[in-house]
């Protein structure tokens, strides 16, 4: 696939197909990956593959968290951010068909989510301690990115989340991720179920009139 249309067609999924991915694919795609920009080369991304009964155990137990937690994680978006993320969930629920009155549903949407939208694999990335800060994270992005792009071609699907690393705790039970380590994103990965409702979202770019300045152009 083409580099811009790799950038230009690439989605969340949130609904994948059960069948798993193959360990080659996917070490593939990180050998790729490593190839993202970094400051000063640095290479701050440190990551956790995981799959079958390890990820199925993780699930459960970000579900089981979820129902007992008082609060969410997320500081809250405001103004034309928080207007963006709430026309996203309006067209995820109008797909889906929950209606806004259905808290259930709307229950049953939100553990999707802590469970990898039921990927049969996922990639957890961590940055040791020591390196934290705006440059290093700008490298986990690139990297982040980079995963996804690569995993179009091998027909594979991705989701960027944040909500699967909300009880960090359940990550480093299962996964033995050390303390050192600041765990900073999960992806979902795996065959995307394009019958799957939400799959079918083309979520909305603003025009770069909106985003970019120009200076010094005749």
């Amino acid at each position: 696939m083409e580099i811009i249309q790799a950038i230009c067609t690439r989605k969340s999924i949130r609904g994948y197909k059960p069948d798993p991915v193959p360990m080659e694919i996917l070490r593939k795609i990180l050998e790729t990956a490593a190839h993202s920009p970094s400051a000063m080369n640095t290479q701050p991304w440190e990551v956790t593959v995981v799959t079958g009964e390890t990820l199925n155990n993780i699930k459960r137990a970000n579900v089981g968290m979820l129902d007992s937690a008082s609060h969410f994680w997320r500081r809250p978006y405001e103004g034309v951010y928080r207007q963006r993320q709430v026309d996203l969930g309006v067209q995820i629920f109008s797909l889906m068909g929950i209606a806004r009155e259905n808290k259930e549903k709307r229950a049953q949407w939100l553990e999707r989510g802590f469970r990898f939208f039921d990927a049969p694999a996922a990639i957890i990335v961590s940055i040791d301690s020591s390196i934290e800060g705006p440059l290093a994270l700008l490298g986990i992005g690139a990297f982040c990115q980079s995963v996804c792009l690569a995993a179009l071609d091998y027909g594979l699907g991705t989701c960027i989340e944040d909500q699967v690393i909300a009880f960090p705790d359940v990550l480093r039970k299962f996964l033995g991720i050390a303390q050192s380590k600041h765990i900073v994103i999960g992806i979902a990965i795996g065959y995307p179920d394009w019958d799957f409702p939400a799959n079918k979202l083309e979520s909305e770019r603003e025009p770069i009139e909106r985003f970019a300045n120009w200076c010094g152009f005749d």
